[in-house]
């Protein structure tokens, strides 16, 4: 057998040759030497460089760079020269539109985006990979660069509503950050109507001179079909929504109930009187309690739904479920992570059948805090389905009927409730965030019409299982912490420098401070909405608050839970609709087992996961909110004209976005549409202020609109003021400028 032949100085030489029949350098040999010689290298000369003499060697080394070129590491010159790009000025990334033309590209190594003005976006979808050259800073601070080359295309096909215009046919697309209309040749509609949805293939992407080109492939129904508006959010985003093959196969391969042998090795928790408490329409639970009182204080139990043990790494299960992220909930319907075989089946914790979970046991004082806990496999047998409504009415309206229906249970629910008062006190001495907002609920009329969009009532039930989650969670996260078990960690990060000056900016002009000299911790944004929760710009106050937070993100490096206060904090307690939760139930699997073995992910594995988990949680964010946008548009076309009072939600230089009380519709009030003066932003104070009147517009103010214009294909909803008139600024008196002197003492200037 022939020796395969090495290439001369490549230290990763051996992994290309037991990967390739005919190797080629690799590339990291390749861009060390392009960084040696200091300039691009033609293919010629690599061949030569590397002495490569067979013509299978040549191609290998052709596809190789272009490989390269399209993972944004080298780049071809006009001379057919390879140049590292890290060393030609450019950046390489995903590009992110923005739904008025402009655009961004996000770096893949992270770092500061780069803005790209309409006319570079021309060429470009949302989603595609890149290489900019940055040249400068635009007007608002913001680095701007224009486009070197298109790496990939990400749009292959996508969603939007045929329309016809003086007999030429194009596709408006339904995920708004599309911004470019699809142009479709004649003959290329499938028959579809004017007004239909339409999937659409791109034939041609956009370049300078011209709009993408595409033809109809399927047509999903008319615009105003009842249900279409998640049809279009799911395509639009992308999401995952049919089941592969080999996953029915895998799931169908599950048995109904657990099998005999699946119990043997665990502990037997199915005596235990454990509940699961879940909302009215809960179709999959996957946590149950109990407690019982253990000297002064409790023993608490979180029994968790073993997904685990049936979602085994590497399964077509687990690169689906991996794939999805995430379960996704729209109004009406639910796009499970896992099949409803495993989901609202075999994992789910029915009442009266057996299960198998992982249980956190937690040992907790008097006071509320958690001095010791454990985990382990288990088999459980639920004692009831429980309600946040039935919950309530026995432990909080002491309800006898429903405490008499439930009375085998009652007296560990009654324990439940006294540590739920335990843990509250204890997150209050924390200094955890409590914002007061309102969450609502779409509900359906004939059709799947909007009837109404109600408030969700925020239950005490509510808060007990929120505690108890909340206590699982962070002992799963210092547990993997402490043992430095590879995992993810709900990191949420407390206010930027520049929104933290913003803020304090802010409440100067109100007269008020946040409490803090140096970084603010989780009890200062606390006692300060404590502090400020009577006074009528409350909710204005909290807000800006809220705004001046970060997003919560997946990452294997552990930086705290800022607005929970903890210093570690993870997802454990929903395996079942999210893939980070079954990642920690895997390294506590890991932990729990006598194998010697190292875990089978290590960092790295953690943070792809990360990124691709925050990715499609915000992913699911973007398509329920599109098809809630699309809902309420539909729900207001009938309300054009009518009069309505409002919340200003926010405030931006183009006008102020109102919701509507009562029935939780937001509009946006645009500034061109404000009369009797000019207004100008005062981003600081959060408002429209009128150049003449100093009448001013601020967040959080009441106003009375009237809805004139509704446009679903943009999912926005255009107020005018019902009065033409804005609401009476609520001026802070201007400071005198205070006559400065020069002073020989040297006292230290108040702060």
């Amino acid at each position: 057998m022939s020796k395969k032949p090495i290439i001369k100085g490549d230290p990763h030489a051996d992994r290309e040759a037991e990967k390739y029949e005919n190797p080629v350098p690799s590339r990291e040999f390749i861009m060390s030497v392009l960084l040696e010689h200091g300039k691009p290298m033609s293919l010629k000369h690599l061949i030569t460089h590397f002495e490569i003499e067979t013509e299978d060697g040549r191609d290998g080394l052709g596809f190789r760079l272009r490989a390269m070129e399209r993972d944004g590491q080298v780049m071809r010159n006009r001379r057919n020269s390879y140049g590292l790009i890290s060393k030609m000025d450019l950046i390489t990334g995903r590009i992110q539109a923005h739904p008025d033309g402009f655009g961004f590209l996000i770096p893949d190594e992270g770092g500061e985006d780069v803005f790209l003005t309409p006319k570079e976006m021309r060429s470009l979808l949302h989603r595609d990979r890149a290489v900019v050259r940055k040249t400068g800073v635009d007007r608002r601070g913001r680095a701007e660069g224009v486009l070197v080359e298109v790496l990939e295309r990400h749009n292959q096909t996508l969603v939007g509503r045929l329309a016809y215009e003086r007999g030429l046919a194009f596709v408006i697309p339904g995920n708004l950050r599309i911004h470019q209309d699809i142009a479709i040749m004649e003959g290329d509609t499938l028959t579809a109507k004017d007004g239909q949805i339409v999937l659409v293939e791109i034939v041609e992407q956009p370049n300078r001179r011209s709009q993408p080109i595409g033809k109809v492939i399927d047509v999903l129904g008319d615009h105003m079909a009842p249900g279409m508006e998640i049809d279009i959010a799911v395509r639009s985003h992308e999401l995952p929504n049919d089941w592969p093959e080999e996953v029915t196969a895998e799931a169908g391969k599950l048995k109904p109930e657990v099998p005999e042998e699946d119990k043997q090795g665990r502990e037997d928790l199915r005596l235990l009187p454990l509940v699961t408490i879940d909302g009215e329409d809960a179709r999959d639970f996957d946590d149950a309690v109990y407690c019982e009182r253990s000297g002064r204080g409790w023993r608490l139990l979180v029994a968790i739904a073993d997904v685990s043990h049936y979602v085994k790494p590497g399964s077509a299960l687990d690169k689906e479920a991996k794939l999805r992220g995430n379960s996704v909930y729209f109004p009406g319907r639910v796009i499970p992570m896992l099949p409803e075989a495993i989901s609202n089946g075999l994992c789910s914790l029915n009442p009266h059948v057996d299960r198998l979970c992982m249980v956190c046991e937690m040992m907790v004082t008097s006071g509320g805090k958690v001095k010791e806990y454990r985990f382990f496999e288990a088999v459980m047998h639920s004692h009831a389905r429980l309600t946040y409504n039935q919950v309530s009415a026995m432990l909080v309206d002491q309800d006898e009927d429903a405490r008499a229906q439930y009375a085998d249970v009652l007296p560990h629910l009654e324990e439940l409730h006294s540590l739920y008062k335990a843990l509250r006190t204890q997150r209050e001495r924390r200094g955890a965030i409590d914002f007061e907002t309102t969450e609502t609920r779409i509900i359906f009329g004939d059709q799947k019409k909007i009837q109404a969009v109600v408030p969700v009532e925020r239950l005490e039930s509510h808060q007990m299982i929120e505690e108890y989650m909340v206590a699982a969670n962070v002992a799963a996260a210092e547990y993997l912490l402490k043992t430095e078990t590879p995992a993810l960690y709900r990191v949420h990060d407390g206010p930027s420098q520049e929104k933290l000056e913003g803020l304090k900016l802010f409440l100067a002009e109100l007269g008020l401070k946040l409490g803090c000299r140096g970084e603010p911790k989780p009890k200062h944004y606390g006692k300060f909405l404590d502090e400020i929760r009577e006074r009528d710009d409350a909710r204005l106050i909290q807000t800006v608050l809220l705004r001046s937070l970060s997003q919560a993100v997946y990452s294997p490096d552990n930086n705290g839970h800022f607005g929970l206060a903890y210093d570690a904090y993870g997802h454990f307690t929903s395996p079942i609709r999210r893939y980070p939760d079954l990642l920690i139930h895997r390294a506590l699997r890991h932990l729990a087992g006598k194998s010697k073995k190292q875990f089978i992910y290590s960092h790295a594995d953690m943070v792809a996961f990360g990124e691709h988990c925050s990715m499609t949680e915000r992913r699911a964010d973007e398509a329920t909110r599109d098809a809630v946008d699309w809902l309420k548009c539909e729900f207001m076309e009938d309300k054009v004209g009518e009069e309505f009072d409002g919340i200003i939600t926010s405030v931006t230089s183009f006008g102020v976005f109102v919701e509507l009380k009562e029935i939780f519709v937001e509009g946006l009030v645009h500034v061109t549409s404000l009369q009797n003066d000019y207004y100008h932003f005062d981003k600081a104070k959060h408002r429209l202020l009128g150049e003449r009147t100093n009448k001013a517009y601020r967040l959080a103010d009441p106003v009375r609109i009237k809805v004139v214009r509704v446009n679903l294909d943009e999912k926005k909803i255009d107020f005018e003021l019902a009065d033409g008139e804005l609401p009476e600024a609520k001026e802070v008196p201007a400071k005198k400028k205070k006559r400065r002197f020069k002073s020989k003492s040297k006292k230290k200037a108040t702060p």
